[in-house]
């Protein structure tokens, strides 16, 4: 489970450190930052897959993605700025229970290359306990030489990585690097949903060749063989109390016609069941966060973007029932703009009220004493 997450210098994000929990949820008043928290895990989680220069690039580059105020934020000093003292850099990071990760992006060296603006990563590191310690160090990057902690002393890797490759992808010995593909492995599981298709054109009301289907697609697209998969080989009863408790007396059915297998959800008082071009977007998002939730194949941590979006008032209660019970089963992460969902949440909840002031995001009551414990590696 991650226990924390660092980012400094990602848009209104200058510096911030945040404690996560089982079940966490984020929240805040439109433009605080919860959009830019969200993006940023995500281009964190593209390291993973050696993608995350290629995602700031989708954003404009990293002249754009970067915190555009005083260096030293605003409250420390006059916002008409002053000379930079330290290096451009974008940082991203995160610690769990057995290792932690960040990895440090900044300007290229000058070069005659048209790609001569891509970021470049400028140091990552792994390391072992809840906070970067020299001696908990396991891997460390430096621009593009990579050493390995071997034993008391350190082993140097032949070969430079590229500024834009990560260690993470590029770099694979389970014998002298096994933490590598350890925190590379979680990374890759880690799951996103902020796209879920319901508009009149979505794959979602068509039907389609089903497959087992054990992790519902980003885009919602497979959700009648995701709901299926979990009657056949995840929690059946849990799928059907979810239902319930959204549409009491409601039933679900995927059915097979011609081979392509077709939702069919039935209503009480009424003859026929509706299939998944006839369902309200509600119907359809809520259950398609029944199929993200209840997954046979739980991701070491799921994320829910605005989860709330097109749901009915009276959905937000079964949908906050959804979420406790999906985080039973893995650490979820949820940032929502909705009180009303908000205030449903029971449990174990660790709660984030973000707030904005002069234009850095920042976290409502925390100061940095009470920050979770982090340090950053140097250049």
């Amino acid at each position: 489970m991650i226990t924390t997450l660092a980012v400094e210098n990602y848009r209104s994000l200058r510096h911030l450190v945040v404690a996560l929990g089982r079940l966490t949820v984020v929240t805040g008043a439109n433009g605080t930052g919860k959009s830019s928290l969200y993006r940023a895990l995500r281009l964190l989680a593209d390291s993973a897959r050696n993608g995350a220069v290629a995602a700031l690039a989708r954003e404009g580059g990293l002249s754009s993605t970067l915190w555009a105020g005083p260096e030293m934020g605003a409250r420390e000093q006059r916002p008409q700025g002053t000379v930079r003292r330290n290096p451009v850099c974008l940082r991203l990071g995160f610690a769990d229970d057995d290792f932690g990760y960040a990895v440090d992006f900044g300007l290229p060296q000058p070069s005659r290359s048209v790609f001569g603006r891509d970021p470049e990563i400028k140091r990552e590191v792994i390391w072992s306990g809840p906070f970067l310690r020299p001696a908990g160090l396991l891997a460390d990057r430096a621009n593009g030489a990579l050493r390995l902690r071997d034993g008391r002393s350190w082993l140097a890797v032949p070969g430079v990585l590229a500024g834009y490759d990560s260690m993470l992808s590029e770099y694979s010995d389970p014998q002298r690097a096994p933490e590598i593909l350890e925190v590379r492995e979680r990374i890759r599981s880690w799951r996103f949903y902020d796209h879920l298709r319901t508009d009149a054109d979505a794959p979602v009301r068509q039907s389609q060749v089903g497959t087992r289907t054990p992790v519902l697609g980003p885009d919602g697209a497979d959700l009648a063989a995701a709901l299926q998969t979990i009657r056949e080989i995840g929690d059946a009863e849990a799928l059907d109390a979810a239902v319930d408790a959204a549409f009491p007396g409601s039933s679900l059915a995927v059915e097979v016609e011609a081979g392509r297998i077709l939702l069919r959800f039935r209503q009480p008082g009424l003859l026929r069941p509706f299939g998944a071009a006839e369902l309200s977007d509600g119907t359809v998002k809520y259950l398609m966060w029944v199929a993200a939730l209840l997954t046979p194949r739980p991701p070491a941590l799921l994320v829910l973007n605005e989860p709330e979006a097109s749901l009915h008032p009276d959905l937000l209660r079964p949908l906050a029932e959804l979420i406790v019970t999906g985080s039973a089963r893995t650490q979820v992460l949820v940032i929502s703009h909705s009180r009303a969902l908000v205030n449903a949440l029971e449990g174990d909840l660790s709660r984030i009220e973000l707030i904005k002031e002069l234009g850095e995001t920042r976290v409502d009551g925390q100061g940095r004493l009470d920050e979770p414990p982090w340090h950053w590696p140097g250049r």
